[in-house]
């Protein structure tokens, strides 16, 4: 079983003023410790903002079930990891490790060909290093240490 850790960020907007609900994956040593996965992806997927930047009950639960889908399938098949998951000011963003963007891209879409069509943007770079991961396990944890 996975350990996350969860914690509430302070925004980076300036006007926005909310919360960011960042979810980071803790035990993920085996993958980076791989200097194949050295692709980060990340998938940002906007919604219409509701209490304090949150998505609405619906959306939430149409976005946990995709996680979840996700998450089982390179689980099943670990072509990549799950490090991130953040939400708020109208944005969830999913943020993948993979070895390989083409098997990643097949993968992503065959775990969500049950889903409607969603709303997602993709980015992708090296990140050889984890240092997006690095960096937001470290706010995470001083924020929980506070």
């Amino acid at each position: 079983m996975a350990k996350w850790l969860t914690t509430p960020l302070e925004s980076s907007n300036p006007e926005g003023g909310n919360l960011i609900m960042a979810t980071v994956r803790k035990d993920v040593e085996s993958f980076r410790n791989n200097p194949r996965y050295k692709f980060r992806i990340d998938v940002s997927w906007p919604y219409t903002p509701h209490d304090k930047g949150m998505p609405s009950e619906e959306e939430s639960e149409l976005m946990e079930a995709v996680t979840e889908k996700l998450e089982a399938v390179f689980h099943k098949d670990p072509v990549a990891v799950l490090t991130g998951v953040y939400t708020g000011e109208g944005v969830r963003d999913l943020i993948f490790y993979t070895l390989s963007l083409h098997i990643f891209q097949r993968k992503f879409n065959e775990a969500l060909e049950e889903f409607p069509p969603l709303p997602l943007e993709f980015s992708a770079e090296e990140d050889e290093q984890w240092e997006e991961h690095s960096a937001i396990l470290e706010l995470a944890e001083a924020a929980e240490a506070e």
